[in-house]
């Protein structure tokens, strides 16, 4: 059986000098899948997506990117290898403008943008509409979907997303979550944090539920979605 496309691979660490957070964790996913973690609030999902990024001290695992060890890389190291991060909060220049947030996206990138921005216009389309409006005038939804768009730029084999649906309305995050399955579907892998767990797992392929810093349950999202124990203590039943 071949490697997964990433793993963060027994990873064990927490922030800074501080005690660990992570205790022998493993993340991974595929290329073109979606892979979800999930977990009560203080499980550590979003510090295990940030451990994979390089964020954060990994005193021992690793995490592997295409068969490469890229354990000791800087997160700007790792964007030029293929990945790209969309945090929670903060991820838009509020003061530019939709097109301008876009651009910065593409920063690495000494080609031609077009056609790649032409794509998200594509599987956004009222971004193309708001293109010369200011972010920070935008919807809580639309300002993710400018955070999508942005990391989509540089053209990334591994997208994660830390809670791209939170604030939002279930009507908006239907419709992010088609568009991640969208992306999806072009051979990009995802990996997302999301705290609606059940909506999440329905669309994944593999799913990880923490606690305490530690995985519980690793499945497809089928399997987790129909495991009683896991209804009855994550998903309300």
């Amino acid at each position: 059986m071949s490697a997964p496309f990433l793993i963060g691979e027994n990873m064990t660490g927490g922030y800074g000098k501080g005690p660990d957070i992570l205790h022998d964790c493993t993340i991974s996913v595929d290329k073109g899948e979606i892979a979800v973690i999930v977990g009560p609030n203080g499980a550590g999902k979003s510090t295990a997506m940030k451990a994979v990024f390089g964020m954060l001290n990994v005193n021992s695992g690793r995490v592997m990117l295409g068969g490469e060890d890229i354990s000791k890389l800087s997160p700007q190291a790792r964007v030029a290898k293929g990945m790209a991060f969309v945090p929670q909060t903060s991820n838009v220049f509020t003061s530019m403008s939709v097109e301008e947030n876009l651009e910065m996206g593409a920063f690495l990138r000494r080609d031609d943008i077009t056609d790649t921005m032409e794509q998200v216009y594509h599987l956004f389309p009222i971004l193309r509409d708001k293109r010369n409006q200011a972010a920070g005038e935008l919807s809580g939804g639309q300002r993710q979907q400018v955070a999508v768009g942005r990391a989509l730029m540089t053209q990334p084999q591994l997208l994660m997303l830390d809670e791209p649906t939170a604030g939002v309305s279930p009507i908006v995050m239907d419709e992010l979550f088609d568009r991640i399955i969208e992306v999806a579907r072009t051979g990009i892998s995802i990996l997302m944090v999301e705290q609606n767990a059940r909506q999440a797992l329905e669309i994944a392929d593999k799913g990880y539920v923490l606690v305490q810093g530690r995985n519980r349950f690793s499945d497809t999202g089928a399997v987790l979605l129909a495991d009683p124990e896991v209804r009855k203590s994550f998903l309300g039943g």
